[in-house]
């Protein structure tokens, strides 16, 4: 496990101009604050959205180049749809996902959280990697401590479905994901790298359909209480996008807890850092997506 290095403040991103991003879930929260500031530093930003009408809004409060595609990560022709649109990319962001909502499949069969946190991105990244030039990074979240995965039942059939648990166990599939793609990059003899981030405690809506009303209260309320304000959350991100870091390199905030604090390397759980568990559900997600690593 990597060591966490002292962090110190940085929340000037680097001039982007002449590169191309595409952000995921980038109509509100941290999509939204990853987006603006690539913009504001020169970028072309792909904001790819599920909502055209909530994405022509979150373009209109930018200033730089943008544009808005449509993109529905839980549903596999959507992605495919994108991908086929969207043309050259630089940087890859997997932003987009849900947290805790109650149990539901989506029209490919999928529970919501892996679907939306996971084999979206998965199939996403796949279909474009022929055509990125730099990276993919892939934002994740603390839970992913508390994640547990069952290769055998992802999509709680046989399990009681319990909401946060189904949340921790795609953000520890975030990180598996993230590194065995740098291994399979490695391999190939690519220059390209995956790198990740986790936003640590940040003010976003992102709890708002938990469909448990203290839970709820509690991610509205406690959040704005005592966790960063969002354009702060997305520097994680942002450094994890910008910055000259090896891949596989997971970003955090650098406070207590890595709850507060300014962008620097953090460690991960043992699970996320297990390379078989990394090969095998890397396997099982190209037999539910249908996606392969194309290099």
């Amino acid at each position: 496990m990597a060591r966490r290095r002292r962090a110190v403040r940085w929340d000037a991103v680097p001039r982007q101009d002449g590169r191309r991003f595409v952000v995921t879930g980038a109509s509100g929260g941290l999509g939204l604050e990853t987006a603006r500031s690539l913009a504001a530093a020169g970028a072309h930003v792909v904001l790819a959205v599920r909502n055209l009408a909530k994405g022509e809004a979150a373009a209109g409060s930018m200033r730089g180049s943008v544009e808005v595609c449509r993109l529905d990560v839980a549903d596999l022709s959507s992605v495919h749809e994108f991908a086929e649109a969207v043309g050259p990319v630089d940087v890859l962001v997997n932003n987009a996902g849900v947290l805790a909502v109650p149990y539901a499949l989506t029209v490919d069969g999928f529970e919501t959280h892996l679907a939306t946190n996971h084999l979206g991105h998965f199939a996403l990244t796949n279909l474009l990697l022929p055509r990125i030039t730099d990276r993919v990074v892939v934002v994740s979240s603390d839970s992913h401590h508390t994640g547990e995965l069952d290769l055998t039942d992802l999509n709680w059939q046989r399990r009681d479905y319990k909401p946060y648990a189904a949340y921790g166990a795609t953000k520890l599939a975030n990180l598996l994901f993230m590194a065995e793609l740098q291994r399979r990059l490695t391999a190939a003899g690519s220059t390209l790298r995956a790198t990740g981030a986790h936003p640590g405690s940040t003010a976003t809506g992102i709890t708002a359909n938990t469909g448990n009303r203290f839970k709820t209260w509690i991610g509205s309320w406690g959040h704005p209480l005592f966790g960063m304000e969002p354009w702060q959350g997305a520097l994680t991100t942002l450094y994890a996008a910008t910055m000259d870091v090896p891949g596989n390199t997971f970003i955090g905030p650098g406070g207590f807890l890595e709850m507060r604090g300014w962008p620097t390397s953090v460690g991960r759980s043992q699970q996320a850092s297990d390379p078989e568990l990394a090969k095998e559900l890397w396997v099982r997600s190209e037999e539910l997506t249908g996606v392969r690593f194309p290099l």
